[in-house]
């Protein structure tokens, strides 16, 4: 397996290429299995198309093994009835180990994905640390009440575990998104059963290998299922599974829920996708900054987010400048291999999501002008890799399919406003609700607006502002459910009422 060392001699490839050589397998119940199918999946570099590592995948009795597994765990209590200042512990010491190994992660995480090391080692691992760190102050903190009941009563409620939990990662941020779910499921008492995207199951392997070689979790409560999202599907149709988490497509979202109802009616969390906009009113201050931070986030991680401001909606006093200084900075991103230090974008992730951003791209051309990038970058080496520039349309009409649909790429629309009741109607204009921001001197104005955008998350003179403490999730087809924050803990939890009579008669 040949491969291309950075510059930067601290990056610990080397260590990973060896890591890959070892066997990639499932881990059901405490122990290392194969998969029970004998479909093999290549997990593949972006940058240049090479094989990483390969592994045989669950097969859907192998996952309603798994379920059945982590259902007896669940039943036996052994996870729930850990003393909750030791479940804390283990949580912390989760923490540990990432923090132990943030080079070897970070690494693990921008191979198959294709984002920098740099945003890996700065944006992704050390949150996930932090993650396990919030939960397990959650353990002791999150409990029932009484109730005001009439006299020779008492009514109380108990939270308890909600029982197994199917924890469906994305690709985009693997272990960012993991950690969100298994640190909150297990500061519960619930097993779980982590399904990493096969695209970018690297860092869960690695992560899972370091819990158990480290930590003595009961058999059970950790379970890991490497396989594709047809055999995943069980998961979602299992009696055993009592609750699912997922970051993914609407569509998929849609298909779960049916699931729950041909089954137990398994509860569902579903972080689904976005069209969030942006709003640049003509009193935008620090117009250069604005321009910035919203560039920044939209473009990080090669546009592959789904909170990311994709509609940039700009008064039509700044229009022109705006989309102007988009463009230069568009046009001074450099792609190129995810290790480079000089590179400012790496690859997407897989040659389908690649195909994909490109189709959009094509239709763009005739719904829009096109004012930057709109093609693949094949300079040099990146003929082998799956990258694409970073593209902006400018003068986008909201009923035109680049405007509706979620393009999950470096594709960025500008439209012109002329009112700030034409900017909330446009804003609200697409079937997605996750996030959206606005920028405005007048602080009237912002608490106006922000209440009328139907999202789950409003920024306000400054877009993307995230926090363990504060809630993660969207309205309409952008999802069910919050991540992060004491809002999350419900979904792993399910809550019973007592009565207690203690009258006369």
């Amino acid at each position: 397996m040949e491969h291309h060392m950075n510059s930067n001699e601290n990056i610990p490839l080397s260590w990973a290429y060896n890591w890959l050589t070892s066997p990639k397998r499932q881990y059901i119940n405490g122990e290392w299995v194969d998969g029970a199918s004998d479909e093999k999946w290549v997990v593949t570099n972006p940058a240049n198309r090479e094989a990483l590592c390969s592994f045989e995948i669950a097969d859907a009795d192998q996952v309603e093994y798994t379920a059945s597994m982590a259902n007896q765990c669940y039943e036996s209590g052994v996870w729930a009835k850990i003393s909750r200042p030791q479940r804390a512990n283990m949580l912390r010491q989760i923490a540990q180990l990432i923090r132990d190994n943030t080079e070897k992660l970070s690494v693990l995480e921008s191979l198959p994905n294709g984002k920098l090391f740099s945003e890996s080692m700065v944006d992704d691992i050390p949150t996930c640390a932090d993650i396990f760190e919030y939960y397990a102050g959650w353990t002791d903190k999150f409990y029932g009440e009484t109730s005001p009941v009439e006299d020779g009563f008492l009514n109380y409620t108990i939270k308890e575990p909600i029982g197994v939990c199917a924890l469906i990662a994305p690709w985009n941020f693997p272990l960012y998104q993991t950690s969100l779910k298994l640190a909150a499921a297990l500061s519960m008492g619930n097993p779980v059963i982590i399904k990493p995207s096969e695209y970018t199951p690297l860092t869960s392997i690695f992560l899972v290998e370091l819990i158990d070689e480290h930590l003595d979790f009961p058999k059970g409560v950790i379970n890991m299922l490497l396989t594709n999202g047809e055999m995943a599907n069980q998961l979602t149709l299992s009696d055993n599974v009592h609750k699912v988490s997922f970051t993914g497509s609407t569509d998929v979202g849609r298909k779960i829920v049916q699931n729950s109802g041909l089954s137990n009616l398994k509860s569902a969390t579903l972080e689904l996708g976005g069209k969030s906009p942006c709003i640049f009113f003509e009193d935008t201050p620090d117009l250069d900054g604005a321009i910035d931070r919203a560039f920044t986030v939209m473009f990080s991680h090669k546009g592959e987010k789904c909170s990311e401001p994709t509609r940039f909606l700009i008064h039509d006093s700044l229009y022109d400048q705006v989309v102007d200084k988009l463009i230069v900075k568009a046009n001074a991103v450099r792609c190129g291999n995810q290790f480079d230090e000089t590179v400012t974008q790496g690859p997407q992730c897989n040659e389908a999501q690649f195909n994909k951003i490109l189709e959009y791209i094509e239709i763009g051309k005739k719904e829009a002008k096109l004012v930057a990038g709109g093609y693949a970058d094949t300079e040099g080496d990146n003929a082998n890799g799956y990258f694409i520039r970073p593209t902006i349309f400018s003068e986008v009409s909201q009923d035109s399919r680049i405007a509706q649909e979620e393009i999950f790429g470096p594709v960025l629309c500008c439209t012109r406003f002329h009112t700030t009741e034409e900017a909330v109607e446009m804003a609200n204009a697409t079937a997605y609700g996750l996030a959206a921001g606005l920028y405005t001197s007048d602080v009237s104005r912002a608490h106006r607006v922000a209440e009328q955008i139907d999202a789950g998350m409003l920024f306000i003179n400054r877009y993307g502002c995230y926090g363990l403490a504060a809630p993660f999730g969207g309205f309409r087809q952008s999802g069910w459910g919050k991540e992060m924050a004491i809002h999350s803990l419900s979904s792993y939890t399910k809550t019973k009422g007592v009565w207690v009579y203690f009258g006369d008669g």
